[in-house]
């Protein structure tokens, strides 16, 4: 691998790659297939809030990331280094990096942060090592990290359905949320896992879907196993039409304008944490990248 371009000179700095968090809009599950995974239809839209990371492209093949994590999570789970060593090892790429991550979405909120890391870990890498794979190939090397990377990579607000992989491009309205996050960390997993899970929501056409209300299948028992879910949600259904995001344990309200989402948030007691962020059908990983 040469390193004769600019953005490949080893140890210079490529700051400021964006890693939005993400909203289920809805989410529904339809059944589950043999092999343990869940059928779906969700809609995906990008909040312009989220993670942020900087990339140094080293010679040596290594790779390093800094965080402020602590030991929050295992070197050896980060999703961030597992992009990083599967786009290695797709590609050949013998170059390394040493990576730097502003963690700010928190963590088992269902709000995609750890997926949006990956994905932007592979888009950042593949421009920067030169590794010249598509987005259909990265998209393929991040399915096999998470279900969600995929949308994340893709960068436009999508349907989404079987597990989360077959995508098609929507364009919902882009309004102002509040999003509550409860003191809660929702494991997947569990909730996938548990018997009481409704698994025989219709499948309906994309169509249908926009003009329905809109719901979480996975709602009514999250906030049934955890009681900072259900608060944060009935607070905030006092204010605007509310749901949850995943499988939570961050709940949003829409507004139409960003005033009322602050006035809202100024209101918020304090046992709640919460933002405000505006729903975004473009990543601004996109216009990350295309500064290059």
């Amino acid at each position: 691998m040469s390193l004769d371009h600019p953005t490949l000179q080893p140890n210079s700095l490529s700051l400021g790659w964006p890693a939005p968090a993400k909203l289920n809009l809805f989410l529904h599950i339809n059944g589950r297939r043999q092999d343990g995974y869940h059928e779906l239809q969700t809609l995906f839209q990008f909040l312009d809030h989220g993670d942020l990371l900087d990339f140094k492209v080293t010679a040596n093949g290594e790779l390093k990331l800094h965080s402020n994590l602590g030991a929050a999570v295992p070197d050896s789970d980060n999703l961030i280094l597992k992009a990083a060593k599967s786009l290695q090892q797709a590609s050949g790429c013998e170059l390394g990096a040493e990576i730097w991550l502003d963690k700010k979405l928190p963590m088992g909120g269902g709000l995609g942060g750890g997926s949006s890391d990956a994905a932007t870990t592979l888009v950042a890498l593949n421009a920067l090592w030169q590794t010249g794979l598509s987005e259909a190939e990265l998209e393929q090397i991040g399915l096999k990290l998470g279900a969600d990377v995929p949308v994340f990579i893709k960068g436009v607000a999508a349907f989404a359905e079987g597990v989360g992989e077959k995508l098609q491009p929507v364009k919902p309205a882009e309004p102002w949320y509040l999003v509550l996050v409860p003191e809660a960390h929702v494991s997947t997993e569990k909730v996938f896992h548990d018997p009481d899970l409704p698994r025989d929501t219709p499948k309906l056409s994309l169509e249908e879907l926009l003009s329905a209300p809109w719901q979480n299948d996975c709602q009514e028992l999250v906030c049934r196993h955890y009681p900072q879910v259900a608060k944060a949600l009935g607070w905030l259904l006092e204010y605007a039409p509310s749901r949850m995001t995943g499988t939570g344990a961050c709940v949003f309200g829409e507004f139409e304008k960003q005033q009322q989402a602050l006035d809202c948030l100024a209101k918020l007691p304090s046992s709640f944490k919460g933002f405000v962020a505006k729903g975004i059908n473009r990543s601004p990983l996109q216009s990350r990248l295309a500064r290059l």
